[in-house]
């Protein structure tokens, strides 16, 4: 998936989303419920492709470092996303821990 047709407002938002995403799979693997493992290691390298997105876009916007992040406290995950479907109880925790 490539990073770079987003703006800058949807890329924060799927980065929130990808990081809401790491948090469920480990809560997942520490119970022993996750079946794809590898999942993890997907997750963290799509973060890993939007933080460099967004900070190639601030230097090419002469903005200072994790300025784009400052666009975090403004977006929303969704909770009827995909990945949260049929987490139930547990999914209401997750959210929790990682606000």
């Amino acid at each position: 998936m490539s990073f770079t047709e987003f703006d800058d407002q949807t890329l924060v938002q799927k980065l929130v989303e990808q990081e809401h995403a790491l948090v469920r799979a480990r809560f997942q693997l520490s119970l022993g419920r996750l079946e794809n493992t590898s999942s993890l290691r997907g997750i963290r390298k799509d973060i890993a492709r939007i933080r460099t997105e967004l900070r190639q876009r601030e230097v090419r916007g002469d903005l200072p470092k994790n300025a784009l992040l400052g666009l975090r406290g403004r977006v929303e995950v969704s909770k009827g996303s995909s990945a949260a479907a049929g987490a139930g109880f547990l999914q209401g925790v997750v959210d929790k821990l990682a606000e």
